[in-house]
């Protein structure tokens, strides 16, 4: 919604806005970054594999997926007892132009 007329009501969409800082929130991390680019180079990975290989507690690892997936940069697939990971490159380009958008509009 754009609003350019002073006399209209202004509308702040704040839970939208909550839920677009939380996508921009899990990928400024360092730790997730990595995990990120663990799971590019193998392609896809299972939890196991990451935190072995990111020497990281399972239950650590498991909350960063968890964010990861919640934002929508990970895939899941499940096959048997294993989920396996991989990027979801869609969606990082997406969160790439968003942001490259609103630097550039200042």
């Amino acid at each position: 919604m754009t609003i350019t007329d002073t006399t209209t009501e202004l509308q702040i969409e704040i839970v939208q806005l909550k839920k677009a800082a939380l996508v921009f929130r899990a990928i400024n991390n360092k730790l997730r970054q990595q995990v990120l680019h663990l799971i590019h180079q193998n392609a896809r990975i299972t939890v196991t594999e990451i935190y072995v290989k990111l020497n990281l507690e399972q239950s650590v690892t498991s909350q960063h997926l968890s964010i990861l997936r919640q934002a929508g940069y990970v895939n899941t697939e499940k096959e048997g007892k294993y989920r396996f990971y991989s990027v979801n490159y869609a969606r990082l380009n997406q969160v790439h132009e968003t942001a490259k958008n609103l630097i550039t509009n200042i």
